[in-house]
Formats: structure tokens, C-alpha cells, sequence
């Protein structure tokens, strides 16, 4: 009979012993998961940044074309100010030493 009571707490032993570490396990998976999905979530954070400021960048350089465009047009203004501010320089430079002459308002 001693036997089989020893049998008995060892058994008992075992089964708690089994229990208890099957406890352990389960909260040491749980705690391994939660630590996985806060790193993803936070991976999922970061490729969201990328991805908003790709697309901006990638929104910004259709419009280089444009821009070239813009610069090109810009420069026949500029060219074109020039001529019109010699021009002006020209015709205040002549008021200011013509009177009124006669070829002036003969050529008008």
C-alpha cells in the first residue's frame, strides 16, 4: 500500500508540476505574440510614412517637365523686360535733351 500512495503523490507531483509549466510556456507565447504584434504594428506605422512621402515625392517630380517649361518662358520674359527697359532708358535719355524738336514731331 505504501507503494502505491507514493505512486500517487508522484503522480500528483508530475501533474502539477506539468501544469505549472504549461502556465509558464502559455504566458511566456503570449508575451513573445504581444511583443511581435506591438513590432508590427509598428513596422506598419513606419512603411505608412514611407509610402505617404513616396507618393509625395513622386507627385513632385511629374511636375519637373513643368517647371522646365515655366523656366523657359521666363527667360523670353526676362529678355523681353530687357528690351523694353532700354527702350524706356532711351526715350527718357531723349526727353530729357529734346524740347520738342522738329524731327520729333515731324517723324510722330
Amino acid at each position: 500500500m505504501e507503494i502505491s500512495a507514493n505512486l500517487g503523490e508522484t503522480a500528483s507531483f508530475v501533474w502539477w508540476t506539468s501544469l505549472a509549466l504549461g502556465l509558464v510556456v502559455a504566458l511566456v507565447v503570449s508575451l513573445l505574440l504581444w511583443l511581435i504584434h506591438k513590432t508590427a504594428t509598428n513596422i506598419n506605422s513606419v512603411v505608412s510614412d514611407i509610402w505617404d512621402t513616396g507618393r509625395r515625392v513622386a507627385n513632385n517630380t511629374v511636375h519637373i517637365p513643368i517647371l522646365y517649361r515655366i523656366n523657359g518662358k521666363a527667360e523670353k520674359i526676362l529678355h523681353t523686360a530687357g528690351a523694353i527697359d532700354a527702350g524706356a532708358a532711351a526715350i527718357s535719355t531723349h526727353a530729357k535733351d529734346c524740347p520738342g524738336c522738329p524731327h520729333c514731331i515731324a517723324g510722330i
